[in-house]
């Protein structure tokens, strides 16, 4: 069966939210839960012992732990923090930049996270060889280039896609959000605190254009494939990620849940989703159309 992960928070929230959070996902339907923190390593509310303190509970609750790296590396404290990861010896890690492939090649399967950037089946082939048990699909790639790489995969690489959330986009050395203050990057303050599903940016005809979430740039939409979900497990797919949100995660997954076991059909959960988003859906690049646009092939 098609199984539900919820990825990594990209928000800063404070230390008893993200407890408080994770002790209501130990009781939801999610199969995979990675936790850890994947942005910035300004934020401090939560040390490596409070993930690992937060995974032991969730593998009891039956959860599959994986600890994810962070996506841009800057500093030796940052090196030393990826190395504690990838050598924790008790939970599998989701690589998010090629230090952490390296650090985790041919020691211990690992999943390859979405920003390595796997858009072909050489690449692919690669993560194999250095141990990747799984990877998630670039939030780029489309269902056509997806049934491309889905012909070629290694023997008993799973595939997993990021079907909701909003996207992360990119990543910067700069802070945006402590910009957005007048501050550096040195003196943020730890402004994050202030937007628990980031920080909304208009165009100048005040439209929703993109999420400023500290060093990431986010869409200002959510990427949604709900409506998809039939399609998804056609092509092969083995695993569909869900992103936190700070409010309504648990709806959201219900719902998926729902539709993934058969329980709620697709029509009713797309009417219902929007009173749980914190924005409009998206799923354009799935459709290989521009990423704001958004459309359902079919509903059952």
């Amino acid at each position: 069966m098609l199984k539900l992960a919820l990825g990594p928070i990209q928000y800063y929230w404070p230390r008893d939210v993200v407890f408080e959070f994770y002790e209501a996902i130990a009781a939801t339907a999610v199969d995979i839960v990675y936790l850890g923190e994947t942005v910035c390593s300004r934020r401090h509310e939560l040390r490596l012992a409070d993930w690992l303190a937060i995974a032991e509970r969730l593998d009891a609750a039956g959860k599959q732990v994986v600890l994810s790296t962070q996506a841009l590396i800057e500093s030796g404290s940052d090196l030393t923090t990826l190395r504690k990861i990838t050598d924790n010896g008790r939970f599998a890690v989701e690589a998010n930049d090629m230090g952490a492939v390296h650090c985790l090649g041919n020691q211990v399967q690992f999943v390859a996270g979405p920003h390595l950037n796997v858009y072909n089946p050489s690449t692919l082939e690669l993560m194999a060889k250095f141990g990747a048990g799984r990877w998630v699909m670039p939030l780029e790639m489309g269902r056509a280039g997806l049934a491309l790489m889905q012909q070629d995969r290694p023997a008993g690489m799973e595939t997993e896609v990021f079907a909701y959330g909003r996207m992360p986009l990119a990543f910067s050395a700069r802070c945006f959000t402590a910009r957005r203050r007048n501050l550096s990057k040195d003196n943020c303050q730890f402004s994050c605190l202030d937007y628990p599903d980031g920080l909304l940016m208009q165009t100048r005809e005040s439209q929703p254009f993109l999420i400023l979430n500290g060093t990431q740039t986010q869409s200002s939409l959510v990427y949604n494939l709900l409506g998809d979900m039939a399609e998804i497990q056609a092509l092969g797919v083995d695993v569909v990620r869900i992103s936190p949100q700070s409010r309504h995660t648990e709806h959201i997954i219900d719902l998926f849940d729902g539709v993934r076991i058969g329980e709620t059909s697709t029509t009713d959960a797309l009417q219902r989703m929007p009173d749980w988003m914190p924005a409009e859906a998206c799923n354009g690049y799935w459709n290989g159309k521009p990423g704001l646009e958004y459309s359902v092939r079919s509903t059952l």
